[in-house]
């Protein structure tokens, strides 16, 4: 379990499988199998099981192996049997999405329930595309009332090429219709190329990068689209400062954006929209530091105690985190922003999950502060939420299912800024995941399988396209 309260399971590298076959014949390459069984689960019997009549491995690398299997079967607890939809598959210790049907929710861009499922087209060492097609479900129902229109459909590609051992470059693209007079209006796409810089204190990022109707969430402020984007960050590693236990990141950019104002005097006299062309220089660091109040032992890795509904035995905790962050932007149209922002929190984890009720309880609770001066001429990074409270709990409910509920409120104007639901079907060897946002009008249903770098969307926008902003700074993953 991770160290933020109730943080789900996700697939972790591959280090435990299990296989068991009728015959089995090595192969210099690898070997060839008649009725093989794998599992990830170290106990007897399996709660889940990788069936296929026929399977070979292949060494592709020392880190990856291919698997080619003929009627390929997914089988839960002995009894329920689910079929795989693709006949290949490549183990390495990289994470991936697993290869079934995934649902999600997404009212703005997709008009609510989706089905989409991957396609990974192309996988080496230094290339790798997937493509995600995507059919809108209740779009189709409730709105176009016919199955072939071109709205109902949409689809995800990603392209990622590790040019150099420290030269990477990664393009994205999302079209929500498959309607040819609409697609620049329900098109996101952007490209990335990023280099590796090794310094003392370690690997520092420089990244340009060129996006287009970025979709971002800012707050109070709701969902904002930045129309074009262009330019550069310089990102630092988290460095640990001696032996203080602070935690210092830095990141300084500069880019042209064009995005929505308020601001009649940078619009010009008949603007055609509310959009605007500025650059913007802005620079942050954050210095962090977490005490530990006290910890907990987690139970035996056995069976009945500790990996009863995790894939790793539950440990206790109480902490405090602080951080502490720094930002400051500068247009030109020679406006300035500049923040001052503090968070403190406290996070707590209970219980051992391993009993039938209420063995697991998770909390936190953080508060935010921001300080500063002038505004952002744009929508999409101009702090309004001064004061900030969030609340996270997490609870076992009865044996693997657990129930969750985060949410955050500006305190100045007493409203809601986000709140997600959860609710989870945690077992050791796999897991479902169901989240949903009544705020934002987004969700996820996730499936995990443990140990095989299979896993769903389960951070707070995975899946939805959304890229947080805090403290006027895009929070992003990579």
């Amino acid at each position: 379990m991770g160290r933020v309260p109730g943080a789900l399971p996700r697939g972790g590298e591959i280090n435990r499988l299990r296989f068991e076959a009728e015959q089995i014949d090595f192969t210099p390459e690898g070997w060839e199998a008649k009725n093989i069984q794998i599992t990830n689960d170290p106990f007897s019997p399996p709660e889940l099981v990788l069936k296929a009549d026929k399977a070979t491995l292949t060494r592709l690398s020392p880190l990856r192996d291919e698997v080619r299997a003929t009627r390929p079967r997914l089988v839960f607890d002995q009894r329920v049997s689910i079929p795989l939809l693709i006949s290949r598959t490549v183990l390495d210790r990289r994470e991936r999405q697993p290869p079934l049907v995934q649902f999600g929710f997404d009212n703005e861009d997709r008009g609510g329930l989706f089905v989409e499922r991957d396609f990974e087209l192309i996988r080496s060492d230094k290339v790798r595309f997937r493509l995600t097609p995507q059919i809108y479900l209740q779009r189709m129902v409730f709105e176009t009332k016919d199955v072939t229109d071109p709205d109902n459909f949409g689809a995800k590609a990603r392209l990622d090429v590790q040019v150099t051992p420290t030269t990477s470059v990664r393009a994205a693209a999302k079209l929500t219709t498959f309607d040819t007079e609409k697609f620049l209006d329900n098109l996101r796409a952007s490209i990335r190329a990023t280099q590796r810089i090794d310094t003392p204190v370690g690997p520092h990022r420089l990244a340009f990068e060129y996006s287009y109707r970025d979709r971002l969430f800012n707050g109070s402020l709701g969902f904002q689209t930045v129309q074009s984007s262009l330019g550069f960050i310089f990102v630092s590693p988290d460095v640990v400062l001696g032996n203080t236990g602070l935690t210092l990141n830095y990141q300084a950019g500069y880019s042209d954006i064009n995005a929505n104002t308020d601001r009649l005097d940078l619009l010009g006299p008949n603007p055609e929209d509310s959009r605007v062309t500025l650059g913007r220089f802005q620079a942050s660091a954050a210095l962090n530091r977490n005490f530990t109040l006290w910890e907990g032992k987690p139970l035996p890795a056995t069976r009945n105690e500790g990996l009863k509904y995790t894939a790793n035995p539950v440990i206790p905790y109480l902490l405090i985190s602080t951080s502490v962050r720094g930002v400051f932007s500068s247009y030109t149209s020679d406006d300035t922003q500049k923040d001052f922002i503090g968070t403190v929190g406290l996070y707590g984890q209970f219980g051992h999950f391993s009993r039938p009720f209420f063995d697991y309880t998770a909390f936190s609770v953080l508060y935010q502060q921001t300080l500063g001066g002038g505004s952002s001429p744009f929508f999409f990074d101009r702090t309004v939420d001064n004061r900030v409270l969030s609340l996270s709990l997490f609870q076992q409910i009865y044996g693997p299912f657990r129930f969750g509920v985060q949410t955050s409120f500006n305190l100045d104007t007493r409203e809601s800024i986000s709140t997600d639901y959860f609710l989870e079907y945690s077992r050791r060897t796999h897991g479902i995941i169901v989240r949903y946002n009544p705020v934002l009008e987004i969700g996820s249903i996730s499936f995990r399988i443990s140990d095989f770098n299979w896993t769903g969307g389960t951070e707070p926008f995975a899946g939805s396209d959304v890229i947080p902003v805090e403290g006027g700074v895009r929070r992003t993953s990579d």
